[in-house]
């Protein structure tokens, strides 16, 4: 999102091992456990831990602002292939919550074949 480079999108909450769901203080304490373990000053200056340690940086800056973490959430990586279903419903939960509220009927088709299924298990 806020990288210098145009390399592929980077998962922040992948970077920051937290879930998608994390509080503020889940990142913050995350945030500050992988600074210190990537720190370049304890690596004696290797480039490859010093871009570690700045894509931490840039994750933890937009998770920790509300804006930018709301953002980020709409606009993230999508990469479905790339998921798990409980990463992927843990990361999208938000979106699909909000469909339900944006007037998307509660009887479509499947919920109709679902409940009649299931009537048919109860007899």
């Amino acid at each position: 999102m806020e990288g210098n480079d145009n390399s592929t999108p980077k998962d922040y909450y992948k970077l920051l091992e937290v879930d998608y769901d994390a509080t503020d203080e889940k990142i913050r304490l995350n945030y500050r456990k992988l600074a210190l373990k990537w720190h370049p000053d304890k690596h004696k200056g290797d480039s490859a831990v010093t871009a570690k340690f700045q894509e931490i940086n840039e994750a933890y800056k937009v998770l920790m602002d509300p804006d930018k973490r709301f953002e980020y959430d709409l606009t993230g990586i999508y990469e479905i292939d790339k998921y798990t279903l409980r990463e992927y419903l843990a990361r999208f939960k938000g979106m699909i919550l909000t469909c339900n509220g944006l007037g998307i009927s509660h009887t479509s088709i499947w919920t109709q074949q679902l409940t009649e299924t299931n009537d048919f298990v109860d007899e």
